[in-house]
């Protein structure tokens, strides 16, 4: 028999609460976690998108929600995100997270790295992510 999967999302006593934008904690148990490669402003064809940091940031939101998709699962289900910003400075950090919040109920735990530059030219940010998903029902006897 399988457990249900269950997750807590949780700002502890002692930590900054950023509620709609971060989890500082968050734990899954009896489920399964699907991995996404680093996603980037680009279409289909690999032509990078967006011009600014908060374009670009919605493009990802876009491309990490075709990637969800394929798994069954959703940004809701996200439960770790790294973003890698390059030129980052405080004042893009809320509308960068309100593009990747966009739509979502459930804020994952959350890290961003700001670096020097991505894979090529022009891209601004780059969010891997982790999401959970219940495990799969099991086969019938």
């Amino acid at each position: 028999m399988t457990r249900p999967m269950t997750v807590r999302r949780t700002d502890p006593p002692g930590l900054p609460a950023a509620p709609g934008l971060i989890s500082q904690v968050v734990t899954v148990t009896g489920g399964r976690l699907v991995h996404l490669s680093g996603q980037v402003a680009q279409d289909e064809t690999g032509t990078p998108t967006g011009g600014d940091h908060a374009a670009q940031a919605a493009a990802v939101a876009r491309n990490i929600d075709t990637a969800l998709a394929a798994a069954g699962a959703t940004r809701d289900d996200v439960v770790k995100e790294t973003i890698y910003v390059v030129d980052y400075t405080p004042d893009i950090l809320r509308p960068v997270l309100a593009a990747l919040r966009d739509g979502v109920r459930t804020v994952p735990a959350s890290t961003l790295v700001p670096v020097p530059v991505l894979f090529a030219p022009g891209y601004l940010l780059e969010v891997d992510v982790t999401a959970a998903l219940p495990a799969p029902a099991p086969a019938p006897d």
